[in-house]
Order: C-alpha cells, then structure tokens, then sequence
C-alpha cells in the first residue's frame, strides 16, 4: 500500500523507539510497517539483522517471509516459512503461506499437507477446507457437475478444454481439471496458472455471495 500519513507517523514513531534501544524488538513491527509501505527492502534488510540477534522470533521471521514474496523471491520465503513452522508448529498463517506457495509451484502432495494442518489448526477456515478438499479428490469432478461424465474422459482433460471452463465461469470444473494435468505434469505452467485463475475466481465468487447474504 501507498505510505499514507498515518503510517508514516508510525514509521516515525517506531523509527525513533528503534533509535532510542536498538535492541529492542520493536525491529520487527516497523519492518512489517516498511513491509506494508511497500518498502520491502528495507523490511528484509531490518529482519536479517534482528533475527540474527533474536533468531527464534518467529513473528519477525513470518514477517521477512511476507517481505520477500513481496520482492518476488519465492525460494527465502520457502526457507523463513519452514522455519517459522519447525520453530511453531502450531503457527496456522505460516502453514497458510507455505500451502500457497507449493500450490503455485505445482507441488501439491506438499500443499496438501499444510493445508490439513491449517484445518487442524483452524476448522472454522472454510476457505482452506475447501481447497484441501479440492486438492485431496485430486481433480475429481463433483457430484454436482454437470459436466461430470465428460470430466471422468481424460479425453477432456487438457489445457484447453479447462480453459473454455474458464472462461464459460465453470470454475469449479476448471480448477477439477488444471488439478488433473498437474497431478501429471507438476511442472505444467499454463495448467499451474490455470489453476490459480480458477481458485482465485472461486474465492471472489464466495465472498460476492457472502456480500449478498
């Protein structure tokens, strides 16, 4: 987000209390202010350097996590995310981002598995249930397809056809079909697109729906 004048007085004040005991962990809540300034830079810059004094706190590690997906750097993400959970197994947003982040890559045996945690963790996330759902039938159409007969034909189970699905708003059945390819070919990138395209219609589908009830 833009630096407003609201956050910039608060990147003052913790700038200054910063300033006043360096080695305060106040290094971690102005980096996150740097973080959502779009100042993401200075946030990697500011975590690395207190995490080396307090390298246990995983608050500041899932913050560094967030700055560096920000820079587009997926592979420090990875590192700082499985940290924070080796550190805090229990921690649900660090799962949340590591699910994420393995969907994207295609490697979805691994999403799986942090998406039953964040379940575990957190049954009231309906958003994650039904992604681990998705994920666990392994792109088996549902029951409630009416394109159910034709998905069970691998005959129909390519790129293009998941792409017409797409585009004719059938997204459950798109995203059933980008899973199938990726199940097959992790590495499929238009299907690995596909697939977030899909799930991100379903997700604005969902929240629509809750606006309106």
């Amino acid at each position: 987000m833009a630096e407003d004048a609201a956050t910039a007085s608060a990147i003052r004040r913790h700038e200054e209390r910063l300033a006043k005991d360096p080695a305060s962990l106040a290094f971690a809540a102005l980096a996150d202010l740097y973080r959502k300034a779009g100042r993401t830079r200075e946030a990697i810059a500011l975590c690395r350097e207190g995490l080396e004094r307090y390298p246990h706190y995983t608050t500041a590690r899932l913050i560094l996590a967030k700055a560096c997906l920000a820079e587009g750097d997926q592979e420090s993400a990875l590192a700082e995310l499985n940290q924070v959970v080796a550190q805090s197994p229990d921690d649900a947003q660090a799962h949340r981002l590591l699910a994420d982040l393995y969907r994207r890559r295609g490697t979805l045996d691994l999403a799986l598995r942090h998406l039953d945690r964040v379940v575990a963790l957190d049954p009231a996330d309906r958003e994650a249930t039904k992604l681990r759902d998705l994920l666990r039938g392994g792109g088996a159409p549902g029951e409630a397809s009416g394109l159910r007969k034709i998905l069970e034909d691998d005959t129909f189970v390519t790129v293009s056809f998941a792409t017409i699905c797409l585009e004719q708003g059938l997204l459950e059945e798109a995203a059933a079909i980008f899973l199938r390819i990726l199940k097959r070919d992790p590495d499929n990138l238009p299907a690995r697109e596909g697939l977030e395209e899909a799930l991100g219609g379903r997700s604005q589908r969902r929240r629509g729906a809750g606006v309106r009830n």
